[in-house]
C-alpha cells in the first residue's frame, strides 16, 4: 500500500505539468457539475421552472372564471339570485318555507 503512494508521489514529482493541469480540469469540472451555476443547480432550477409555470397556467385559468362570474353578476337574474339567497328576499306572491337541520 505504502509503496502505490510512494509510486503516485514519484510520477507527480516527474510530471508536475500533467498533475496541474489534470488537477485543473478536474477542479473544473467539478465546478461545472456542483457550483453555483452547475448542471445541478441547473435541473433543479429547470424543475421548478416548469412547477411554477404550471401553477401560473392555473392561476391565470381561475383568473377568466372569476372575469366571467364578475361580468355575469351584473344581470338581473344573477342579483335577484343573491337575494333570494343570501337575504331571504322573495315576491309578493311568494311564500318561503325556511327548513331547519336539528
Amino acid at each position: 500500500m505504502m509503496n502505490h503512494f510512494l509510486e503516485i508521489r514519484d510520477w507527480i514529482f516527474s510530471n508536475p505539468k500533467k498533475f496541474l493541469i489534470g488537477l485543473a480540469l478536474g477542479l473544473l469540472a467539478l465546478s461545472f457539475i456542483f457550483g453555483d451555476y452547475g448542471l445541478i443547480k441547473r435541473i433543479s432550477m429547470e424543475v421548478e421552472n416548469r412547477q411554477l409555470e404550471k401553477r401560473l397556467a392555473e392561476e391565470e385559468q381561475k383568473i377568466v372564471e372569476q372575469q366571467a362570474v364578475i361580468k355575469h353578476a351584473y344581470s338581473p337574474d344573477s342579483v335577484e339570485k343573491v337575494a333570494r339567497e343570501r337575504y331571504n328576499f322573495h315576491k309578493d306572491d311568494e311564500t318561503v318555507f325556511t327548513i331547519k337541520d336539528e
